[in-house]
């Protein structure tokens, strides 16, 4: 009978196969992701951090029934598989959408089987070099991705704004979006996104 591998906290940094890490027993209280073949660990986000999470998901989901040409699926439990990687990399955004997602097979559906064309993160209050640096880098080497959105709600918890990392050419062109602003894109046609969680019923 095969042993279970129990991780947690102070296993960040170690080395695991994508088997070993998908097989392994986690502590509760922290995010883990397999980066680059080494367990990356993060304590698990404060509230103001859900609720801008399923703030931009509700919209997502919203647009994906309305305009399934659009978007036809966005999950908050994706995991993303880098290519190109000498070892595993397959960071674990806070939101994705699909354009092309293979609904049709549900739910026998693998993560690195898809790829999306938006990844949305919330700045990490414990490492925002996560999102700021390290996922700027990573996302830019996944073809799928056309856009990536930040949402900073550092200063303040209830009113956050939004950086917009546009694919152009071979990196990103970048766009600041103010708390209160209405964003749009011609990568999701018909889709509006006022950065006001307070307001999610708009």
């Amino acid at each position: 009978m095969a042993t279970v591998t129990q991780l947690g906290p102070g296993d960040h940094g170690r080395t695991l196969t994508l088997e070993l890490f998908t097989e392994s027993d986690y502590e509760l209280g922290y995010q883990y992701e397999l980066i680059e073949g080494r367990l990356y660990v993060t304590p698990l986000p404060a509230q103001p951090h859900d609720w801008i999470e399923k703030f931009i998901l509700k919209k997502l989901m919203q647009y994906s029934e309305q305009r399934p040409d659009g978007i036809n699926y966005a999950t908050d439990k994706a995991r993303v598989f880098v290519p190109g990687m000498t070892w595993t990399t397959a960071p674990e955004p806070d939101v994705v959408a699909y354009r092309d997602f293979p609904t049709d097979r549900q739910p026998n559906v693998a993560w690195d089987e898809v790829s999306p064309i938006l990844v949305v993160e919330i700045i990490s209050e414990s490492d925002p070099d996560k999102d700021l640096v390290r996922n700027v880098e990573l996302y830019l080497q996944v073809p799928s991705i056309q856009e990536y959105w930040i949402l900073d709600n550092r200063q303040d918890a209830a009113h956050p704004t939004m950086r917009v990392f546009r694919r152009s050419g071979d990196g990103w062109d970048t766009q600041d979006v103010a708390f209160g602003e209405t964003y749009t894109t011609p990568l999701l046609p018909e889709f509006s996104l006022l950065v006001d969680p307070g307001r999610q019923s708009s």
